[in-house]
């Protein structure tokens, strides 16, 4: 039984059923898997994909397959067609004679590729015929290790990175030739099989076949009378009667094991026919809601009309400031987008903090160094507290201020989003909506940057709870205690005070710790003051 007969047994069922599917509107074809056919050079591979297809191709000695050649061959209804059409580059020929196929090939072949060279570049080659099945055949270059003469050094590598872009497609099912006369376990095109479809889930098993020789193509053997002595062979030959027993030999059952591939294939695609009918329902009905939110040629009801979409919008402009789902754009919720925004200035801060305390110890004894006036040491004036906290907490007001506009442009992207789903067919409308976000945008946002500046104007005001320093001093102190005894053994008696040091290291030290309180405190403020805007 040929593979056109095996196709059209056991798999044009499925094709009869989504073109039933397809009169109720379903338009995505079955998605088919392709056939690429891989061998190592002068394998067989065309021999074997010809007497599959029916399609004579190239065929000889050395490169022949030198460019992806896809094969799409389409079922005709009318009795006795054969049609075939080549495109390549920008080119498209029809061809009459199946007898001139294989010219074609090589021409196109030698237009893109030169005499010797290869290409990557797709020939598809368009066979509609009485004969054919609906299915797809890619061959590609012969695997090769050593390049001929005019051919680049690294012909090799080009056609492995060629066949492997092809084969690692999971609608891909890949037929391995390879020639009896060689040891299977140096197949290169096996060793790539295995790297892109390691457990065969894809890969033929093996199958014996036997094709035509030169001298019976030389004799004028046709593909028929071909198959019919590949019969013969295989039940006459004491060693190979075997594999045919088996249901592994002769091409007609290895066009029956695609044919098995190609059902297995379609069958877990069905499911998916489900979801897609479910799409085109849901469209459909969006289509249909949209035809009847039509305006109404009366002028009363027109007025009616509007109300309504204002309304609606409306709706679900407050809606979508609270949380809540929206009819016009459902699973939309700025919440989780602004609690991002909010984490990652929360740990913009911890970052800064991270910062102000790896450096302010050498900048505390810098401006000691610099800045101390006419105190004795161990003092520390307070007016150098002051200074330093000042400067660190200024510049964290640039990035608040940025990072309030960037959530402000979020939020007036989310509005102009719903204005557009909702107003898409009333232009006028819409782009006066979009005028009135924008304007209340700019208005909220810079009453949000006042509210944000004076906020920092009050941070430079070194002020916080006493009750809320000395927690914070006091966590410290304990946390740089046990960090001292973990690593010393030894502790120093905890100390609040910013004067009176016998020694101006423990005094800058504690001004240090100081410092790192209250920043710690001015950071945490800053927190949740973002979470209220």
């Amino acid at each position: 039984m040929s593979l056109s007969e095996q196709y059209d047994k056991k798999v044009r069922p499925y094709i009869y059923l989504i073109d039933s599917l397809r009169v109720f509107g379903v338009k995505k074809d079955l998605a088919l898997p392709a056939i690429a056919v891989i061998g190592d050079q002068s394998s067989g591979k065309s021999s074997v994909l010809e007497a599959l297809s029916g399609v004579a191709l190239p065929r000889g000695s050395g490169i022949v397959t030198r460019c992806p050649l896809e094969l799409k061959m389409k079922k005709s209804r009318q009795k006795d067609f054969w049609h075939g059409k080549i495109k390549y580059k920008d080119i498209v020929r029809d061809i009459a004679d199946p007898a001139d196929v294989e010219r074609s090939i090589r021409k196109a072949q030698n237009e893109i590729a030169g005499a010797l060279g290869m290409s990557d570049e797709l020939i598809s080659l368009e066979v509609t015929s009485t004969n054919a099945p609906d299915l797809t055949f890619i061959d590609l270059p012969g695997i090769v290790r050593v390049p001929v003469k005019g051919q680049p050094e690294d012909i090799g590598k080009q056609i492995k990175s060629l066949v492997k872009k092809f084969i690692t497609k999971q609608d891909t099912i890949i037929l391995v030739v390879v020639p009896c006369n060689v040891d299977i376990k140096t197949t290169e095109a096996l060793k790539m099989v295995e790297e892109v479809d390691p457990n065969g889930e894809r890969t033929l098993g093996y199958m014996v076949v036997r094709c035509r020789g030169q001298q019976e193509i030389t004799d004028c053997i046709s593909l028929y009378e071909a198959i019919k002595k590949e019969k013969d062979f295989f039940i006459e030959h004491p060693h190979f009667r075997m594999p045919y027993k088996e249901g592994k030999a002769t091409i007609p059952k290895l066009a029956e094991k695609l044919t098995l591939e190609l059902v297995l294939h379609i069958e877990k695609s069905l499911p998916q026919l489900k979801d897609q009918i479910q799409v085109m329902l849901d469209e459909t009905q969006t289509e249909l809601d949209h035809y009847n939110s039509e305006p109404p040629t009366d002028p009363e009801q027109r007025m009616d009309f509007l109300t309504d979409k204002i309304t609606a919008f409306t709706q679900d402009a407050i809606n979508l400031t609270t949380g809540e789902e929206m009819k016009s754009v459902p699973h939309v919720n700025i919440f989780s987008s602004l609690r991002r925004q909010f984490n990652d200035w929360k740990t913009d801060l911890d970052k800064t903090a991270e910062t102000f305390n790896k450096g302010i110890e050498k900048e505390v004894k810098e401006y000691e160094e610099n800045y101390r006036g006419r105190e004795l040491q161990g003092f520390i004036n307070y007016k150098t507290f002051e200074i330093i906290l000042k400067d660190k907490i200024k510049q964290l007001e640039k990035p608040a201020i940025k990072r309030m506009k960037d959530i402000s442009d979020f939020i007036r992207n989310e509005f102009f989003h719903l204005a557009q789903s909702n107003f898409l067919d009333f232009p006028n409308l819409l782009k006066m909506t979009k005028t009135k976000i924008e304007n209340i945008k700019q208005l909220k946002e810079s009453e949000a940057e006042l509210m944000l500046r004076t906020q920092f104007k009050m941070e430079l005001m070194i002020y916080t709870q006493d009750s809320v320093y000395t927690n914070t001093l006091n966590m410290r102190n304990r946390t740089e205690e046990e960090d001292e005894r973990q690593s010393h053994g030894v502790t120093r008696p905890p100390s609040n005070s910013l004067y009176n040091y016998s020694d101006t290291e423990d005094a800058l030290e504690e001004l240090t710790r100081h410092l790192k309180s209250y920043y710690s405190v001015s950071g945490s403020y800053q927190s949740f003051i973002s979470w209220c805007y």
